[in-house]
């Protein structure tokens, strides 16, 4: 089962995240730290069976590019040329920061316009949240799975466990449950491989529109829920 990616975020949203993850400075990215991390990030997307578009390893060759240049003597990079490696890295980097957040303000405007139209009552107070992006998930997944060798993705096809029956189990969960943590449905499997399939399970989810995984604060402990269980904050 192939996971699109491309529904969810692109290769600068990825390198967003990663530097507002670390607290980094957007106008002196550490390169070789920041490279290092992305093609840890691209490595884990395939071997989940993530269906990676071209961009990102376009984006991965040019980071790769740019921590050569900045490993070089200064001196060669000066003879080379003068402007630093990283400029127009940084320069689409703060233009698409600008355009997501004039996304979100807009989405902000339409929140409030919506508070003035009248809903049906509803049974249960529904939970204000911030909703989890794809890397969140996979960087609560690379936490669970630390000391697994890569070996243990490619068992995945065994019958053991299934996506299906993980999805049923769930959603399932979820009619009990109006939120479940990640880490403790992580830390409730049997074995790893179990952990694996849940984990595609969720992304199958989440691209379904079944669920949304949730936290409370930017880059807190996620959880997942049913779609209709949550509001965006306004």
């Amino acid at each position: 089962m192939k996971i699109r990616l491309d529904i969810f975020e692109g290769p600068l949203d990825l390198l967003l995240y990663l530097i507002k993850k670390d607290h980094l400075d957007i106008h002196d990215i550490p390169a070789a730290k920041v490279v290092d991390q992305y093609i840890q990030y691209l490595e884990l997307m395939k071997l989940l069976d993530i269906n990676v578009a071209s961009e990102y390893m376009v984006m991965a060759a040019n980071l790769i590019s740019i921590k050569s240049k900045m490993l070089l003597p200064r001196e060669k990079i000066e003879e080379e040329e003068e402007q630093d490696p990283r400029e127009e890295l940084v320069k689409k980097l703060l233009e698409y920061e600008k355009f997501k957040e004039a996304a979100q303000f807009l989405k902000t405007k339409e929140r409030e316009r919506l508070k003035f139209m009248p809903r049906p009552a509803t049974p249960q107070q529904k939970e204000v949240y911030i909703e989890a992006s794809i890397f969140d998930l996979i960087s609560a997944f690379k936490t669970a799975l630390k000391e697994v060798p890569k070996e243990i993705f490619f068992e995945v096809i065994k019958d053991e466990f299934t996506v299906e029956e993980k999805i049923h189990d769930l959603l399932h969960l979820l009619l009990v449950k109006e939120k479940v943590a990640l880490n403790k449905l992580f830390s409730s499997a049997k074995s790893k491989l179990e952990i694996v399939v849940i984990f595609l399970a969720i992304l199958e989810l989440i691209k379904l529109r079944e669920i949304v995984a949730v936290q409370e604060e930017l880059f807190g402990p996620i959880s997942i829920a049913r779609r209709e269980n949550v509001v965006a904050p306004i």
